[in-house]
């Protein structure tokens, strides 16, 4: 069990900030932070959040961060499914519904796939019925041998994608099922390389799909000032054309479905 002057210390080392650096970021005294990094000064709650905000620490450890400190937790963690989250689900609604006739999907922080839009449904036709069991996890999706990793022409770029996201966000914030995830799926194999394609501006994902190559790449949208444990942990991403042959496909397939949330 971790005293809060630990884990302060702890995400303050993670993110390479000296106790000078984060004093000054904070408005504080560095002397200060030593105290309170060394258990010799009890903050106050608004003292932990200060800290907390400037070492970028998500909602979910802040809340960790209070506990230890002796303090209730001051975020809630509401169901996107429930009345308090309406005016948020609607706005991913309408996100994903003004990206079609785009794929676009939302997920949380392990890759559980919680949204998608009705562009998403014809390849999860192609997909084996138990990996759409929920929770359905878009990094095994992509790479599983029943799931897309079969259309996907350049399956190496894909999982290096992959890989380099996932580990950039274990650095930001640590995760025991995120990191079995990635051990599962992307530990790294001497036979598995990219091949970087560097007349692109982006590695696009080339799918192998209906007769035709797609070629897509992809963006990521989160809340701007999330309070609620959930919207801070889900992000929306959308995948966009990167020819004018794969905009055709989508324009002129006129696919439908409903919205399917998991």
């Amino acid at each position: 069990m971790y005293t809060v002057g630990e884990l302060l210390r702890q995400w303050r080392q993670r993110r390479r900030l000296s106790q000078l650096d984060l004093a000054i970021a904070a408005d504080v005294s560095a002397r200060h932070v030593s105290l309170v990094e060394t258990g010799k000064s009890n903050p106050s709650a608004d003292m932990v959040l200060r800290l907390a905000a400037q070492l970028d620490v998500p909602l979910r450890d802040r809340n960790r961060l209070l506990l230890a400190a002796g303090f209730a937790p001051r975020y809630s963690e509401r169901p996107l499914d429930g009345d308090a989250m309406t005016a948020a689900r609607d706005a991913l609604e309408r996100v994903l519904t003004a990206h079609e006739p785009y794929p676009a999907l939302v997920f949380d922080r392990r890759w559980n796939i919680v949204m998608t839009n009705r562009a998403v449904d014809p390849f999860f036709a192609h997909v084996a019925p138990e990996l759409l069991r929920p929770p359905v996890n878009l990094v095994r999706l992509g790479l599983d041998p029943r799931g897309f990793a079969p259309m996907v022409v350049n399956l190496a770029d894909v999982r290096a994608v992959f890989r380099t996201r996932i580990t950039r966000q274990l650095a930001t914030a640590p995760d025991a099922e995120l990191t079995a995830l990635y051990e599962e799926l992307l530990a790294p194999d001497p036979e598995d390389t990219s091949h970087p394609i560097e007349s692109e501006v982006v590695i696009p994902m080339i799918i192998r799909f209906d007769g035709r190559e797609l070629r897509l790449f992809s963006t990521i949208t989160t809340f701007g000032t999330p309070l609620d444990i959930t919207l801070d942990e889900v992000a929306i991403e959308s995948y966009y054309p990167a020819d004018r042959e794969s905009a055709a496909y989508f324009t002129d397939s006129g696919d439908g479905g409903q919205r399917r949330t998991n």
